[in-house]
Protein backbone atom coordinates (compact mmCIF):
# COMPACT_ATOMS: atom_id res chain seq x y z
CA UNK A 1 0.00 0.00 0.00
CA UNK A 2 1.58 3.44 -1.08
CA UNK A 3 1.43 6.16 1.46
CA UNK A 4 0.28 9.21 0.05
CA UNK A 5 0.42 13.04 1.79
CA UNK A 6 -1.57 15.49 1.00
CA UNK A 7 -1.14 18.98 1.82
CA UNK A 8 -3.63 22.03 1.11
CA UNK A 9 -4.46 24.17 3.83
CA UNK A 10 -8.71 23.98 2.02
CA UNK A 11 -9.81 21.32 4.74
CA UNK A 12 -13.05 20.17 1.90
CA UNK A 13 -10.05 19.14 -0.46
CA UNK A 14 -8.22 17.38 2.31
CA UNK A 15 -11.51 15.52 3.21
CA UNK A 16 -12.76 14.53 -0.13
CA UNK A 17 -9.30 13.62 -1.75
CA UNK A 18 -8.65 11.50 1.18
CA UNK A 19 -11.59 9.93 0.88
CA UNK A 20 -11.28 8.72 -2.58
CA UNK A 21 -7.66 8.01 -2.43
CA UNK A 22 -8.64 5.90 0.61
CA UNK A 23 -11.17 3.97 -1.58
CA UNK A 24 -8.36 3.38 -3.83
CA UNK A 25 -6.94 1.11 -2.08
CA UNK A 26 -4.06 4.41 -0.92
CA UNK A 27 -3.01 5.01 2.60
CA UNK A 28 -3.08 9.31 3.29
CA UNK A 29 -1.61 11.61 5.29
CA UNK A 30 -3.21 15.02 5.40
CA UNK A 31 -1.43 18.49 6.60
CA UNK A 32 -2.88 21.55 6.40
CA UNK A 33 0.04 24.06 6.36
CA UNK A 34 3.65 23.31 4.72
CA UNK A 35 5.63 23.45 8.42
CA UNK A 36 3.58 20.70 9.26
CA UNK A 37 3.97 18.53 6.40
CA UNK A 38 7.79 19.30 6.74
CA UNK A 39 8.25 18.17 10.45
CA UNK A 40 6.23 14.78 9.22
CA UNK A 41 8.66 14.39 6.50
CA UNK A 42 11.93 15.08 8.25
CA UNK A 43 10.36 11.77 10.87
CA UNK A 44 9.52 9.86 7.99
CA UNK A 45 9.03 10.28 4.25
CA UNK A 46 5.75 9.27 2.16
CA UNK A 47 5.91 7.11 -1.34
CA UNK A 48 4.52 10.90 -2.80
CA UNK A 49 3.71 14.28 -2.16
CA UNK A 50 0.64 16.40 -3.04
CA UNK A 51 1.25 19.76 -2.68
CA UNK A 52 -1.12 22.71 -2.75
CA UNK A 53 1.27 25.88 -3.42
CA UNK A 54 -0.80 28.66 -1.72
CA UNK A 55 -0.91 27.88 1.54
CA UNK A 56 -0.20 29.62 5.50
CA UNK A 57 3.17 29.41 7.12
CA UNK A 58 5.28 27.29 4.89
CA UNK A 59 3.81 27.51 1.21
CA UNK A 60 4.30 24.49 -1.24
CA UNK A 61 7.09 25.94 -3.19
CA UNK A 62 8.99 26.41 0.16
CA UNK A 63 8.05 23.03 0.72
CA UNK A 64 9.47 21.52 -2.28
CA UNK A 65 12.90 22.88 -2.20
CA UNK A 66 13.43 21.95 1.49
CA UNK A 67 12.07 18.16 0.52
CA UNK A 68 14.31 18.13 -2.34
CA UNK A 69 17.56 18.69 -0.39
CA UNK A 70 17.21 15.16 0.70
CA UNK A 71 14.74 13.29 -1.24
CA UNK A 72 13.54 12.83 -5.08
CA UNK A 73 10.49 11.09 -4.20
CA UNK A 74 7.63 11.84 -6.37
CA UNK A 75 5.70 15.29 -5.86
CA UNK A 76 2.43 16.81 -7.66
CA UNK A 77 1.50 20.16 -7.81
CA UNK A 78 -1.97 21.69 -7.00
CA UNK A 79 -2.00 24.97 -8.43
CA UNK A 80 -4.64 27.89 -9.09
CA UNK A 81 -6.61 27.79 -12.52
CA UNK A 82 -4.57 30.62 -14.01
CA UNK A 83 -1.50 30.77 -12.58
CA UNK A 84 0.50 29.41 -15.17
CA UNK A 85 3.70 30.88 -13.76
CA UNK A 86 3.34 28.52 -10.79
CA UNK A 87 3.46 25.72 -13.03
CA UNK A 88 6.50 26.63 -14.89
CA UNK A 89 8.21 27.54 -11.75
CA UNK A 90 7.15 23.97 -9.97
CA UNK A 91 8.50 22.32 -12.35
CA UNK A 92 11.70 23.76 -12.63
CA UNK A 93 12.05 22.86 -9.20
CA UNK A 94 11.73 19.59 -9.10
CA UNK A 95 8.03 18.90 -9.08
CA UNK A 96 7.45 15.64 -11.22
CA UNK A 97 3.70 16.82 -12.60
CA UNK A 98 0.73 19.36 -11.61
CA UNK A 99 -2.59 19.47 -11.73
CA UNK A 100 -5.05 22.79 -11.56
CA UNK A 101 -7.53 23.60 -9.68
CA UNK A 102 -10.75 22.85 -9.84
CA UNK A 103 -9.67 19.11 -10.99
CA UNK A 104 -11.44 15.79 -11.41
CA UNK A 105 -10.43 13.68 -8.58
CA UNK A 106 -10.18 10.56 -11.21
CA UNK A 107 -8.02 12.41 -13.16
CA UNK A 108 -5.24 13.28 -9.92
CA UNK A 109 -5.54 9.43 -8.69
CA UNK A 110 -4.71 8.87 -12.57
CA UNK A 111 -1.85 11.11 -12.68
CA UNK A 112 -0.87 9.40 -9.50
CA UNK A 113 -0.43 5.98 -10.61
CA UNK A 114 1.25 6.94 -13.35
CA UNK A 115 3.71 8.65 -11.04
CA UNK A 116 3.84 5.61 -8.65
CA UNK A 117 4.54 2.94 -11.79
CA UNK A 118 7.10 4.69 -13.38
CA UNK A 119 8.88 5.31 -10.10
CA UNK A 120 8.36 1.30 -9.71
CA UNK A 121 9.57 0.61 -12.99
CA UNK A 122 12.96 2.43 -12.83
CA UNK A 123 13.64 1.33 -8.99
CA UNK A 124 12.82 -2.64 -8.95
CA UNK A 125 12.49 -5.38 -11.55
CA UNK A 126 9.38 -7.32 -10.65
CA UNK A 127 10.24 -10.71 -12.15
CA UNK A 128 14.18 -10.57 -10.86
CA UNK A 129 15.35 -10.41 -14.48
CA UNK A 130 17.16 -7.37 -15.68
CA UNK A 131 15.33 -5.77 -19.18
CA UNK A 132 17.17 -3.16 -21.34
CA UNK A 133 15.62 -0.75 -19.49
CA UNK A 134 16.72 -1.94 -15.94
CA UNK A 135 20.38 -2.69 -17.20
CA UNK A 136 23.17 -0.17 -16.19
CA UNK A 137 23.87 2.30 -19.40
CA UNK A 138 26.81 4.04 -19.89
CA UNK A 139 27.06 6.92 -22.92
CA UNK A 140 30.55 8.62 -22.39
CA UNK A 141 30.71 10.43 -19.64
CA UNK A 142 27.09 9.44 -18.32
CA UNK A 143 26.52 6.21 -16.04
CA UNK A 144 22.60 5.57 -15.26
CA UNK A 145 21.91 2.37 -12.81
CA UNK A 146 17.67 2.24 -13.21
CA UNK A 147 17.28 -0.48 -10.61
CA UNK A 148 19.38 1.65 -7.88
CA UNK A 149 17.98 4.70 -9.29
CA UNK A 150 21.50 6.48 -9.64
CA UNK A 151 22.50 8.57 -12.09
CA UNK A 152 26.38 10.42 -12.84
CA UNK A 153 28.31 12.45 -14.73
CA UNK A 154 32.05 12.16 -14.80
CA UNK A 155 31.86 10.13 -11.85
CA UNK A 156 29.75 13.11 -9.87
CA UNK A 157 26.36 11.69 -8.51
CA UNK A 158 23.40 13.71 -10.02
CA UNK A 159 19.91 13.57 -8.29
CA UNK A 160 17.41 13.25 -10.41
CA UNK A 161 13.39 12.95 -9.84
CA UNK A 162 11.43 9.97 -11.55
CA UNK A 163 10.20 12.24 -14.77
CA UNK A 164 13.73 13.53 -15.31
CA UNK A 165 14.88 10.06 -14.79
CA UNK A 166 12.81 9.07 -17.00
CA UNK A 167 13.61 11.81 -19.85
CA UNK A 168 17.71 11.60 -19.44
CA UNK A 169 17.15 7.52 -19.65
CA UNK A 170 14.64 7.65 -22.80
CA UNK A 171 17.11 10.25 -24.68
CA UNK A 172 20.12 8.59 -24.13
CA UNK A 173 19.19 5.27 -25.07
CA UNK A 174 20.07 5.90 -28.56
CA UNK A 175 22.69 8.80 -28.91
CA UNK A 176 22.28 10.86 -31.77
CA UNK A 177 18.11 10.30 -32.35
CA UNK A 178 15.76 12.75 -32.14
CA UNK A 179 12.74 12.65 -29.41
CA UNK A 180 9.61 14.74 -30.19
CA UNK A 181 8.23 15.98 -27.65
CA UNK A 182 5.24 13.45 -28.08
CA UNK A 183 7.89 10.98 -27.95
CA UNK A 184 9.10 11.80 -24.51
CA UNK A 185 5.61 12.82 -22.83
CA UNK A 186 4.42 8.58 -23.43
CA UNK A 187 7.85 8.16 -21.82
CA UNK A 188 6.57 10.25 -18.65
CA UNK A 189 3.38 10.34 -18.23
CA UNK A 190 0.41 7.53 -19.19
CA UNK A 191 -1.31 8.08 -22.64
CA UNK A 192 -4.39 9.30 -20.98
CA UNK A 193 -2.71 12.57 -19.12
CA UNK A 194 -2.34 15.04 -21.39
CA UNK A 195 0.24 17.19 -20.81
CA UNK A 196 1.58 19.99 -23.00
CA UNK A 197 5.06 21.22 -24.42
CA UNK A 198 5.71 23.44 -21.59
CA UNK A 199 5.44 21.06 -18.63
CA UNK A 200 8.21 19.06 -21.25
CA UNK A 201 10.83 21.55 -21.63
CA UNK A 202 10.14 22.64 -18.01
CA UNK A 203 11.35 19.46 -17.48
CA UNK A 204 14.43 19.98 -19.57
CA UNK A 205 15.78 22.96 -18.35
CA UNK A 206 15.73 21.61 -14.81
CA UNK A 207 17.38 18.22 -15.84
CA UNK A 208 20.14 20.33 -17.49
CA UNK A 209 20.72 22.35 -14.42
CA UNK A 210 21.27 19.51 -12.84
CA UNK A 211 23.76 17.89 -14.81
CA UNK A 212 25.73 21.00 -15.12
CA UNK A 213 25.75 21.20 -11.91
CA UNK A 214 28.31 18.30 -11.64
CA UNK A 215 30.04 19.43 -14.71
CA UNK A 216 29.57 23.39 -16.16
CA UNK A 217 30.47 22.48 -19.34
CA UNK A 218 27.44 19.78 -19.82
CA UNK A 219 25.88 20.23 -23.43
CA UNK A 220 24.81 16.48 -23.94
CA UNK A 221 21.19 17.41 -24.83
CA UNK A 222 20.34 19.06 -27.57
CA UNK A 223 17.42 21.35 -28.73
CA UNK A 224 16.22 20.76 -32.15
CA UNK A 225 13.83 23.69 -32.08
CA UNK A 226 10.31 23.06 -33.18
CA UNK A 227 11.20 19.41 -33.80
CA UNK A 228 12.70 17.63 -29.87
CA UNK A 229 16.17 16.93 -28.07
CA UNK A 230 18.71 15.06 -29.06
CA UNK A 231 21.17 13.07 -26.57
CA UNK A 232 24.65 13.85 -28.14
CA UNK A 233 27.41 10.73 -26.68
CA UNK A 234 30.61 13.17 -25.08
Amino acid sequence: MSKIALVDDDRNILTSVSMTLEAEGFEVETYNDGQAALDAFNKKLPDMAVLDIKMPRMDGMDLLQRLRQKSQMPVIFLTSKDDEIDEVLGLRMGADDYVKKPFSQRLLVERIRALLRRQEAISSDSEGTASPEAKVMERGNLRMDPLRHAVSWKGKDVSLTVTEFLLLQALAQRPGFVKSRDQLMDVAYDDQVYVDDRTIDSHIKRLRKKMRSADSDFAAIETLYGIGYRYNEE
